[in-house]
């Protein structure tokens, strides 16, 4: 069975370095079993690939592969503080935000983009309980905007 770095390099993706908090926080914290990931843009190379609202000056599909950037660099927050994602028994709750325009209703199907990649790289362990919540902005104007709390050993 394939490792989840392993599964991420079978996706044809590279774990980025850990992203550089925007403010006061750290990029996540272990306590005890379970990993705190503190909200994940969807940055490349420290920077934003696209700004804006969903609905309006982003589409829902690049809103959706956004949201998949921003678990990987949630993953990357993971391995920084378990070594190894081998460790990770469980991705046990997704938040995902979304800067909306005032009509957008498709949060969930955004938020899938993160959730999609989660189930990819850890299978079975990487299915988690979610809330996809739409919001009138986000730092930086990121579009979205992801965190989870993981299990580990």
């Amino acid at each position: 069975m394939a490792t989840p770095e392993e599964r991420i390099t079978e996706l044809g993706l590279t774990l980025p370095p850990v992203a550089a908090p925007v403010a006061s926080y750290v990029p996540a914290v272990r306590s005890g079993s379970h990993v705190y990931v503190s909200g994940q843009l969807p940055f490349v190379d420290g920077k934003l690939p696209a700004t804006g609202k969903v609905g309006a000056e982003v589409t829902p599909e690049a809103a959706r592969e956004l949201a998949a950037l921003c678990a990987l660099n949630a993953i990357a927050a993971v391995r920084s503080e378990v070594g190894e994602l081998s460790n990770v028994v469980r991705v046990v709750k997704v938040g995902g935000f979304v800067a909306s325009a005032p009509d957008f209703t498709g949060h969930p199907g955004v938020i899938n983009g993160a959730s999609d990649l989660l189930a990819q790289v850890f299978g079975e362990a990487g299915v988690h309980a979610r809330a996809a919540v739409g919001v009138a902005a986000l730092p930086l104007d990121s579009p979205v905007e992801v965190d989870m709390i993981v299990e580990v050993v």
